[in-house]
Order: structure tokens, then sequence, then C-alpha cells
């Protein structure tokens, strides 16, 4: 019997409709929805997709959990200063107010301030920290803990408390030292050690223990006279350096008895005649500079920071003749002299050490040595057509200065490595270093490096500013020139730093700071700087 396809479906019957069985034709006929058989698995009530997504999600919300102060350093910085004021106050609440390991409430207040230095919590945070360095100095006094109370009264001393209220814990110190202690004794050694003529230099001299009388007595009559005839016979030694020309020995002098009496009466016109003679010594050094005399330059500069180590004048002569050696290094290694080249980055390493900090990356000179070593070598090669003849080099040497010439026209004066315009003209350098179109290529050269390196500043791509500020190096840039060029860019990086800071992406601070240091270590705003780093760098 033939279903009717106009049937209505029964109870449960389903709108779905499947091909006969038993003709083979497209008969239409409804299908019962039924549950099915036991043991099958039903269908998913959801696509695949959907499970996908989900998985998804929940590993999405595991990353989050996990990395969540990350993320919160990086992306709200703010944040992270919240904590850091948060771990301040319980510290100051427990009474750590300072730890070398930087979880003293000051350290955590001054890597707050460093991340936000616009907000006033952690500067109040930081007052806070100094009432409570003169709360433990006057518990520490009272119990008879000298050490303690003078830790207590250095940290409330550099975090700025009132001068009035330190004055009356230090003459309470005072009074409780001198319990005990023979200043007597203390003032006939000084007085043994004055006639013999030891002023200065170890405990037992002279100016030291009149020094100690005095931090008990400040009043002592004897120690008084006795200091004052001391410093007399000092600032008379300096004067005797002085007129010898021992400008170092006399400068060292003269720093003593500042230290021990700022106001010494002698001292203005001895430190007067010091500073003239140390103008005279910056004139001959950079005179011996101008004149490429380095040895000389080095001389007198090195004296002259001997005589005042905070003469920047000094140190930074100094690291213009640790430069000018780099460069010397650079030019005589692209020439393929190798001894020179050597010789001249020991005195620039000899120099450099003579500073507090390494003025230039000195580790790169000697890359680019030995990159010049493998480069030689290659030529040497049977392969490098080393060995050609004289018609042969000329036509080498033609093309090489021919391409050199194309590349800088086309912009391309560090890149492509190996075809680039400085690649090309450094083997043109090689082949016949002396030769006068070699020469007026190089010069024609170090303007389009100067501009390389202009143009990289102006777009703020120091990186390559860096590089070609390295080539105008090599090509021979003007020492003055080239110092000018790396204050400008160790600028460029302190300011990439500030602001790095300021988003909490402390290791592209550090990286800044290292390209400033190597640039020019005496930056203004690199060392402030590098102590922000150092104090955001306190884990919350």
């Amino acid at each position: 019997m033939e279903p009717d396809p106009h049937a209505r479906p029964r109870d449960g019957a389903s709108a779905r409709v499947e091909p006969a069985l038993d003709d083979g034709r497209a008969a239409r006929v409804p299908l019962a929805r039924r549950t099915p058989p036991r043991g099958i698995p039903a269908a998913p009530g959801r696509p695949s997709w959907w499970w996908a997504g989900a998985a998804a999600l929940v590993l999405l919300l595991f990353a989050l959990l996990v990395l969540r102060q990350p993320l919160a350093d990086r992306l709200w910085p703010e944040t992270r200063a919240q904590q850091l004021r948060l771990d301040a106050a319980q510290a100051l609440v427990e009474g750590r107010l300072t730890a070398r390991d930087g979880t003293g409430a000051r350290e955590l207040y001054e890597a707050a301030q460093a991340l936000e230095p616009d907000r006033l919590e952690a500067r109040e945070g930081l007052a806070r920290v100094g009432e409570a360095a003169l709360g433990q100095a006057s518990r520490a006094v009272s119990e008879g803990r000298e050490v303690d109370a003078r830790l207590a009264l250095d940290l409330a001393r550099e975090l700025h408390v009132p001068r009035a209220r330190l004055d009356v814990l230090e003459e309470r110190l005072r009074l409780s030292a001198m319990e005990g202690v023979d200043v007597d004794q203390w003032l006939v050694a000084a007085d043994s050690a004055r006639v013999a003529g030891e002023l200065v230099g170890s405990e037992d001299a002279a100016l030291p223990l009149y020094d100690r009388v005095l931090s008990l007595q400040p009043d002592r009559v004897e120690a008084l006279e006795g200091r004052e005839d001391a410093l007399d016979a000092l600032v008379r030694q300096a004067r005797t350096a002085l007129d010898a020309g021992a400008l170092a020995r006399a400068g060292r002098l003269l720093r003593e008895a500042r230290r021990h009496d700022p106001g010494h009466v002698d001292l203005p016109d001895a430190l007067a005649e010091l500073a003239r003679l140390g103008e005279k010594a910056q004139a001959d050094a950079s005179r011996a500079f101008a004149r490429g005399q380095l040895p000389e330059a080095r001389a007198r500069w090195r004296e002259l920071l001997d005589a005042d180590p905070s003469s920047d004048a000094a140190r930074r002569g100094l690291g213009d003749v640790a430069a000018a050696w780099a460069a010397q290094a650079r030019r005589e290694a692209s020439d393929f002299h190798f001894d020179a080249a050597d010789g001249a980055l020991a005195e620039a390493r000899a120099t450099a050490a003579l500073l507090p900090e390494a003025p230039l990356d000195l580790e790169a000179v000697e890359r680019d040595i030995d990159g010049a070593r493998r480069v030689r070598e290659r030529m040497q090669s049977p392969a490098s057509g080393a060995h050609l003849t004289p018609a042969q080099r000329e036509r080498r040497l033609v093309e090489l200065l021919d391409q050199a010439e194309a590349a800088r026209g086309r912009g391309q004066l560090l890149a492509p490595p190996g075809d680039s315009a400085y690649d090309r003209l450094s083997a043109a350098r090689a082949l016949s270093p002396a030769d006068p179109r070699v020469v007026q290529a190089t010069a024609r050269m170090l303007p389009t490096s100067v501009a390389c390196f202009d143009d990289a500043l102006r777009g703020n791509q120091l990186v390559r500013a860096g590089r070609c500020l390295e080539a105008s190096e090599v090509l021979g840039m003007a020492p003055g020139r080239l110092r000018l060029s790396r204050e400008r860019l160790a600028q460029r990086w302190i300011a990439v730093g500030d602001e790095r800071l300021g988003a909490g992406e402390l290791d592209r601070v550090e990286a800044a700071i290292a390209a400033a240091r190597a640039l020019d270590p005496k930056a203004p705003g690199l060392d402030d700087l590098q102590q922000r780093l150092r104090a955001a760098s306190v884990e919350p």
C-alpha cells in the first residue's frame, strides 16, 4: 500500500523525509522522530567550533591568572607602583626602614617614586621613614647602641629631616660617647704626630686625631690650636708642590685641608693658584691633542684629573684621547696595518682605564679589527684573486670605486652587507689604501655618513644612527665633531630610557642606559636615570 504523501504525521513524527527503498524512487516519506537505539551516541547538540572556542577561553583565563602581574606591570605600571607603596607601608609598620636587598621602606618608596615621579604618596612615605629613623636613633642613644644610633641618624639625614632635630640627637650621642674615653691621650698623640710632620694619611695622623678630639669636645682649646697649626703646615706643603709644578700632589694636599676645615684662612689663595695652574694644564693638553700628540695630551689631562677628580674637562679630555686612539685603530685596521691597529687599541684601553667608567665600547673596536683581519685573509686566499697583475689590480680598483660611488648615489651607505658603499670602499682601501682616488672617495663618503647619522637621528632610528656614526669615525670625522655627535646620540638614548621607565619596561631602560654610557659616560641625566632604574627594579 502506497503511503499518502499528504497525510499528517502522527504524534512524534518528523517532517524529515527519506527515499523509498523498495523501488529506488525518490518518494518523500515522513520519518518518525525517535530516540536512537541504546548504545549509539546521540548527535552532539553544539557544533565542534563551539568546543574549540570554549577550550581557547579556558586557556586564556589560565594564562591571565598566571601572568596577571607581568601583564599588569607592562600595561598598567601604576599598579606596580601602588603595590610598592603598600609593601613600603607594611615595611614601615614592621620597622624595616632600609635594607640592602631592596625590601626596606625607603627603597620601596623610592622605587614607587621612580615609576611615578609626580605622585605625592611616595614622597610623603619617605618623610614618614625619616621620622621613624629619628625615633630609632633616639631609642638607640638611650640604650647606648652607638653604631645603631649613627646608622639611624645617617638615614634621617639622607631623608632630609630638619637639621635642628638632628643636632639634638647628635649632641646626645656625643655626650654618651664621651663616657670612658681618654680624650687627653688622643690630644697628646695628635701633638706628637704634628711635630713629626705626619699630618694626614692615616687614622693616627695629626688632623684625624684632632678631629676625633673635637667631635667629643668641640671647644677644647688645645685641639683647636693644634689643628690650626697642622692645617697651616699642610697648606705650606701644598704651596711647595705648586711651586715645583707637582699639580697632582698639590691638589691632594689641598683636598685634605679643605676636608678638615673648609674655612681655613689660607685655603682660598692656594686653591686659586691651583685653579690657575689647572687652566694652564688644560690649555697645554688641548694644544697637544689638536696637534695629534696623544701621549702628551693624556699625561696633562691625567695630572689635571689627579689634582681635581671632579674636573669634567679632564675626564672629557681623556675620553677624547681614548676615542682618538680607537679611531686610529679602526683606520689602521681598515688599511690592514694590524700591528699599528693593535698598538692604538692598547693605548685606547690604557687611557680608558684612567676613567671611572669606560668612555666608549672598545670591544666593538676589537671586533672591527678582527673583521678586517678576516677580510685580509679572504683576499690572500687563492680564490680571492689576491695575486693580480698590475693591470688586473687597476681594473679591480676602478670597479670597486665605481660600485662604491653608485651605491652611495642610491643611498646604500651600509646595506646591503657586502655590496654597500661602505663595504665596496673598504675593499678598495684594502687593495690600495694610499691611492689618491681612494683617499678622494673616502673624503666624498664622509659627508654621506654624517648625513646618514643626522637623518637617522631625526627619524629616531638610534641603532642606525650609531652605525652611521661608527662609519663616520672610520672615515675620518674630526674628533670635536665626533664627540658632539656622540653626546647627541647619548641624550637620545637617555630620553628613550626615561620614556620606557615610565612605561615600566625595565629591560629596555637598561639597554638604553648601556647604549648611552658607551657613547658618553658623563652624559647629563645618565646617572639620575641609572638611580631611578635601580630604585624601580625593586621587586614588590
